[in-house]
């Protein structure tokens, strides 16, 4: 293998400039939320907890004393990943559990088998998300974005807030991403069937996590229950794993040039973890929040009809109220 006789200068210089690129990245990606801020005694489940910004805000909580529920669809990763961070953060309160946010009999389990284990919840992320996937639908018949990231955790929260209503004060973390901003919610065809795109389809799912976050803090100003939502901003996650090959490559040409200034995936999980430990966000009802700092909406994020009718639909959508009658049913 031939390797070329530079000068040590240039070797020198290579290795400064290396370093000082990490500087920078490690200066521009921001604080880590306060270290001195614990989660002991606090239960909290995350969603797509096995990798990227879940994996680490899992690591987070674990480390400062959590017991923590890796709500995930791969168990053979999520294991690997439980047994890493526990050996890491010395905290054995780490679990795996399957939950398929593609399906609706998944969350459902999930959410069933939770209650019999668990009295109390006190923080729920909702972190997964896919971007830009083919065209396809989930197993309940819903755009393939649209249900992973909005069906399947409005449904997911909604099964799961009358522990949260009961562990108060609790807080839902909800992840979005400034791509928001370019979404719409097509109300004449929201399952985009007519003509799909995987951009539009994604950035509509983004908008439905805001307006999501919007209508239910205003459901729980009394309750004690704490909405947030965050954008972890340009982080180095593995989530445009679905972008067609011609995006791949020029991913793989771009990358180097954005290197710099792409947040690790740990300092990205900071805004989940301000938004779930923060003693001052006690009150929070729906507000978005990037890099720590409280941002202002567009008006169609705070549309309230749009929001309210986005409601109604996920409501039918995910057969909620099957579950409100039943729960009616038991108590009688």
């Amino acid at each position: 293998m031939w390797v070329p006789n530079l000068p040590l200068t240039v070797i020198t210089g290579l290795a400064a400039s290396a370093g000082a690129l990490c500087i920078f990245k490690d200066m521009h990606g921001g604080p880590p939320f306060d270290r001195d801020v614990k989660a002991e005694g606090k239960t909290v489940i995350i969603t797509g907890a096995n990798n990227g910004i879940g994996k680490e805000a899992t690591w987070e909580f674990a480390k400062r004393g959590a017991k923590v529920f890796m709500a995930c669809r791969d168990m053979t990763k999520c294991e690997a990943v439980r047994r890493e961070i526990v050996l890491e953060t010395g905290n054995k309160y780490v679990y795996c559990r399957p939950c398929d946010l593609a399906s609706t009999a998944s969350v459902r389990a999930f959410v069933e088998r939770f209650k019999s284990e668990e009295p109390k919840l006190d923080i729920l992320v909702n972190n997964a998300g896919v971007m830009e996937t083919p065209a396809g639908v989930t197993k309940d018949g819903f755009e393939t974005q649209l249900g992973v990231n909005h069906m399947g955790h409005f449904l997911l929260t909604n099964l799961l807030l009358d522990t949260l209503k009961k562990s108060a004060p609790s807080r839902v973390v909800v992840v979005t991403c400034d791509a928001y901003r370019r979404g719409d919610i097509h109300t004449d065809d929201l399952n985009l069937t007519q003509q799909y795109d995987p951009k539009a389809a994604y950035c509509q799912s983004k908008l439905a996590n805001l307006l999501f976050a919007r209508e239910l803090g205003r459901r729980m100003l009394e309750s004690g229950v704490a909405v947030a939502a965050v954008d972890p901003g340009f982080t180095d996650t593995d989530i445009t794993r679905h972008l067609p090959m011609s995006r791949s490559v020029t991913r793989f040409v771009v990358y180097p040039v954005f290197w710099p200034v792409m947040k690790l995936a740990r300092i990205g999980a900071q805004v989940i973890l301000h938004a779930a430990l923060d003693p001052k966000l006690d009150k929070c009802k729906g507000d978005y929040f990037v890099d720590m700092k409280l941002a202002k909406l567009t008006p169609k994020a705070e549309d309230y009809e749009l929001g309210l009718w986005l409601w109604k639909v996920s409501e039918k959508w995910t057969r909620l109220e099957d579950n409100k009658s039943i729960s009616k049913a038991n108590a009688a």
